[in-house]
């Protein structure tokens, strides 16, 4: 590694040095959780506030082209993306190092934050740094004691032991089944993470892992160790030719990509699957809150994207612990009756429904941080009999019992609860038979590692389920491949057709306003991963 050396600060800094005519170093901020694409209307990406990794690999490559410089630092502070996304980061700072000097520059060393500067040649720190470094770890919160107390069960029928969307809900603590996959999948998550940080650092995946459990508790610990390359303050790093990227902007040439062979679109599904229209919810409450990926608006995007002339293949990003079973299998019909190449790509999560869209694209990219597979399937209800009795609520039923199945005032009967396990049986079947066939698998190998169970990125390129460890970045070229298209063809955000008065996205404004206790609509047969498994 070369030595480090960056010019000082000079006193007059706003003026660049005699005989430099352009800034020679430029300061790129990365802060925040940075989603994956910006979203594909207009106007709500005018609105959008938030950076993404979409805008960010944009502003990289115009700096990986501009020849008058010499390096980038980058601030990587605040940053409270998942580990998928740092490892994302991490490939585009590797690839702007193809070209500059990158030299990364951390006021708290965490486990995110070290994984995404890992993309640097030289990692940075002040001498009063936040080290935290203590490996992987989740704790979601059960409610089944608690519901309970207050005169609420839950129903939870579910294929199969893996299966735990609906467990915190159902029981007081976690059972060993649950505790074996989510200790699988930190395992997996930990074990990425050496690798990526040992390729970075020059040193073994050994030496890597002894950094989790060495007790670093200081900046000049870290550098010690090897972790990072220098004990150093900001001011220390920066010269009179340095500019902040927003002074630089006017400098960087657009990018133009080779427009006529083709295109390719990216098609993003992110949140819960449910029926009907996308819509957000800004409620923050287990089931109701966060994006929601209506199957009628991906199935018209990826419609659009079919039918436009100028695309040549397409880029499913996936984002999402599933949800309804219908929905899910709507998209994936789509996708698998594509005529153009569909390579999916998935972010933090692509497990249960979010895994079943993708089963028939011709190449799946995973990151090996994603939490994938759950090939399982679950149904349930509210049993609210104790609460209403306790607070004088009487629902009278009238009609046919039948009609009331999934009533919340009373539990499932015995034959109500064969007649849904029967039928989520049925799912599950067919939900295996998707993936054996797509992945090219045996029906009984599909069952033998579903079971509901989940799986890191890491491990299900081992066990097939993905064919290549990448990002979006990675997705894009694979498509390009499959199309006959040049790296750099251009790329667009498909979004479903116009075709009625108003956009699209005041049409699901209009829907978050008519949120439902259950967003699943009248369905209740769930591809579902309870999204409360997040990474600390």
């Amino acid at each position: 590694m070369a030595p480090f050396h960056l010019p000082f600060l000079g006193k007059d800094h706003d003026k660049l040095p005699d005989g430099v005519t352009h800034p020679t170093w430029v300061v790129l901020d990365v802060t925040g959780p940075y989603p994956e694409r910006h979203p594909s209307n207009p106007i709500q990406a005018l609105l959008n506030r938030e950076d993404t990794l979409e805008g960010l690999e944009a502003r990289v490559e115009k700096l990986r082209d501009a020849d008058w410089l010499h390096g980038v630092l980058v601030r990587i502070s605040e940053f409270t993306a998942p580990p998928a996304t740092a490892h994302a980061i991490r490939q585009i700072l590797a690839r702007l190092a193809q070209d500059k000097r990158v030299v990364a520059f951390l006021p708290q060393l965490t486990m995110t934050a070290l994984l995404a500067a890992s993309g640097a040649q030289e990692i940075v720190a002040p001498e009063s740094a936040d080290v935290l470094v203590p490996g992987f770890a989740v704790q979601p919160t059960f409610l089944g004691a608690f519901l309970k107390k207050h005169g609420i069960e839950f129903e939870n029928l579910r294929i199969r032991e893996y299966k735990a969307a609906l467990t915190r809900f159902s029981q007081d603590h976690m059972d060993e089944a649950n505790r074996e996959q989510l200790t699988a999948y930190l395992n997996g998550l930990e074990k990425a993470w050496a690798l990526d940080l040992a390729a970075a650092r020059g040193v073994s995946e050994d030496t890597a892992r002894a950094w989790l459990t060495g007790d670093l508790t200081s900046a000049h610990a870290a550098q010690a160790a090897g972790l990072i390359t220098k004990v150093a303050y900001e001011d220390e790093l920066v010269g009179p030719g340095t500019r902040p990227l927003a002074a630089v902007i006017d400098l960087l040439m657009p990018r133009r990509g080779n427009a006529k062979a083709g295109r390719v679109a990216v098609v993003s599904l992110v949140g819960t699957i449910v029926p009907g229209k996308s819509r957000n919810s800004p409620l923050p409450l287990p089931l109701l809150g966060g994006p929601m990926a209506g199957s009628d608006t991906v199935v018209a995007a990826l419609k659009h994207a079919k039918k436009d002339h100028k695309t040549k293949a397409i880029v499913l990003y996936v984002n999402s612990g599933g949800g309804s079973a219908l929905a899910s299998d709507l998209i994936w019909r789509e996708v698998a009756t594509s005529e153009k190449p569909v390579v999916a790509v998935m972010g933090e999560y692509a497990a249960s429904g979010g895994y079943y869209v993708l089963t028939h694209a011709r190449h799946v990219v995973a990151s090996p941080y994603t939490l994938t597979g759950s090939i399982g399937v679950v149904s349930g209800k509210p049993v609210m009999q104790e609460f209403n009795a306790r607070h004088g609520l009487n629902p009278e039923p009238v009609g046919n019992e039948r009609a009331l199945m999934y009533s919340a005032a009373r539990p499932f009967t015995e034959d109500e609860r064969a007649h849904v396990e029967r039928g989520i049986s049925e799912v599950y079947d067919r939900f295996v038979t998707r993936v054996a066939e797509g992945r090219k698998m045996t029906p009984e190998r599909v069952n033998e590692i579903g079971r509901g169970r989940i799986w890191s990125g890491l491990d299900a390129l081992d066990l097939g389920l993905v064919d290549e460890l990448g990002d979006l970045h990675v997705g894009i070229e694979r498509a390009c491949e499959l199309a006959g298209l040049p790296y750099d063809a251009p790329t667009w955000n498909a979004a479903p057709a116009r075709t009625g008065p108003l956009p699209e996205f005041v049409q699901q404004a209009a829907r978050a306003a008519q949120m439902t206790v259950w967003p699943f609509g009248r369905e209740r047969v769930l591809t579902w991963l309870d999204q409360e498994v997040k990474v600390r």
